[in-house]
């Protein structure tokens, strides 16, 4: 029987608010948390770059993969998203090429145009160039990647004569490459074309959950134009989610670092496709619920929303990326991903289909099987008395 298998992992940019925090303990429960996911059976982690705004620390999430891969055993790790208009994409690959090597092939590469504007701002990137700079730098990226063919090519950003790798890489044909998508066709047009990964960021969000079909569409239609086959398990969809044992406790947990989080996004970070609403905590709190773009409840609520968005999907996608937060305290999200593993994931991977199966089949045979058991308990028990008072009568 084909049962669905649905991988799980985590894309985590990672938000640390307030700033007050201390920023090297707060990398620290990034790795923990990597560790914790690895232990639990998530299968992938996604870690963003960014360079500004002073709460999402991770500047070199190469850098932070080449760390975590160290100190975790089974556990994918890509960069969630590289900014490639940011750096000369020949340097990007000689890098994730080593990095394929020292991983044993667990490093993924994941590709966007760059979230913050501020970023971009600080090289001299206007925020109208990214996303053509993403196109060509991705085509650049790719013959590096795939081709033994010297490139010789110059863009306003860098100029390449010549250029090759010496390195060839460690899986085979090519580790995965992802490119992100939020509202625009950015994402999926790349991907398409480059018969790429995709990453739904904000599936949930206001726009992007309308988005979610649209995405896979522009994919498809690109795919078929460049000659690719779409394949839906390198997809990935991302939202957030917070659960605990009750609606209450998950609502409790919320309120601990929700406002922090809202207050970043409406107010620091010059992300407007990452729209949140609400002015004070209860206000945020129903906007999450009401509006679908989260989950604060139990793991039956996370149930729901994964089947919402796979139905939205039209056809189903390979992963589900928790978009990580702070909400919670250290303590109540570490029991959030517990409830997660141990109850989510195998609605969805199938993994105790056998095991209830087997419980309701042996529940049916039970009254049966025990009255024979306790027949064949009574039996011998007799017949040991009786050799017994057999043996009393002889001596």
């Amino acid at each position: 029987m084909t049962r669905r298998r649905l991988r799980f992992g985590a894309f985590i940019p990672p938000h640390h608010v307030p700033t007050i925090q201390n920023p090297t303990y707060a990398l620290q429960r990034d790795v923990e948390l990597c560790q914790l996911m690895d232990r639990m059976g998530f299968e992938e982690a996604w870690f963003g770059e960014h360079h500004s705004c002073g709460v999402e620390p991770i500047g070199d999430p190469l850098l932070f993969i080449a760390h975590v891969a160290q100190v975790t055993q089974r556990m994918k790790l890509g960069t969630g998203v590289l900014s490639l208009p940011y750096h000369n994409p020949l340097w990007v690959a000689d890098r994730v090429v080593l990095l394929d090597h020292l991983t044993r092939g667990r490093a993924m590469l994941g590709l966007g145009p760059g979230a913050l504007a501020t970023d971009a701002n600080m090289i001299g990137i206007e925020s109208s160039e990214q996303r053509d700079a993403l196109e060509v730098d991705t085509e650049v990226l790719m013959h590096l990647l795939t081709n033994d063919e010297p490139l010789t090519i110059e863009t306003p950003r860098y100029k390449l004569k010549d250029a090759r790798l010496q390195l060839d890489t460690y899986t085979n044909p090519l580790f995965e490459v992802a490119t992100a998508a939020i509202v625009s066709p950015s994402g999926p047009r790349l991907a398409g074309k480059h018969d790429l990964g995709m990453i739904s960021i904000g599936a949930t969000s206001a726009g992007g959950f309308d988005a979610v079909a649209h995405h896979w569409g522009t994919l498809t239609e690109r795919a078929q134009e460049f000659g690719h086959q779409p394949d839906r398990s390198r997809w990935r969809l991302v939202a957030p989610f917070h659960i605990a044992e009750t609606k209450d406790q998950a609502v409790k947990d919320a309120a601990y670092g929700i406002d922090a989080w809202c207050d970043y996004l409406q107010h620091t970070a010059s992300t407007p496709q990452m729209k949140v609403e609400g002015t004070t905590t209860k206000e945020r709190i129903d906007w999450v619920i009401e509006s679908g773009t989260g989950v604060i409840g139990t793991y039956e609520d996370a149930i729901a929303q994964i089947e919402r968005l796979w139905d939205q999907s039209n056809g189903g996608f390979g992963a589900m990326l928790l978009f990580d937060h702070n909400w919670a305290p250290w303590r109540a999200k570490q029991e959030h991903y517990h409830l997660f593993a141990n109850f989510v994931m195998p609605y969805f991977q199938g993994t105790t289909r056998r095991l209830q199966a087997n419980e309701q089949w042996t529940r049916g045979v039970r009254e049966d099987l025990t009255a024979k058991n306790w027949a064949a308990i009574e039996a011998f028990s007799k017949k040991h008395e009786d050799e017994t008072a057999a043996k009393e009568a002889a001596r």
